[in-house]
């Protein structure tokens, strides 16, 4: 796949470990992931100088986004976050 505009794809992760090290497993009914892997990311969004304007995160860049802004799509199985690059709220 491969994102159009300033959209980022991301692997949620959803495995999480706690303060004392104890890791729980996604089994655990959590709700929707808050934290991903960035798979893949589109050009960037299009200014109205006809320049782009550069995505701000890398691939393998692990980050937090808004819980409800992404959309879930499945690709041979798999499950993918695709969001704007607004909705990611920091790299960890």
């Amino acid at each position: 796949m491969k994102p159009l505009h300033d959209n980022v794809i991301v692997k949620a992760i959803t495995e999480e470990k706690t303060v004392s090290g104890i890791i729980v497993p996604e089994t655990i009914e959590k709700g929707r992931p808050e934290r991903g892997e960035v798979i893949a990311i589109g050009p960037g969004k299009m200014l109205e100088n006809g320049q782009r304007a550069a995505v701000s995160v890398q691939v393998g860049d692990t980050v937090l986004f808004k819980k409800y802004g992404p959309d879930e799509v499945k690709v041979k199985g798999e499950s993918f976050l695709i969001l704007s690059e607004s909705d990611i709220l920091a790299i960890l």
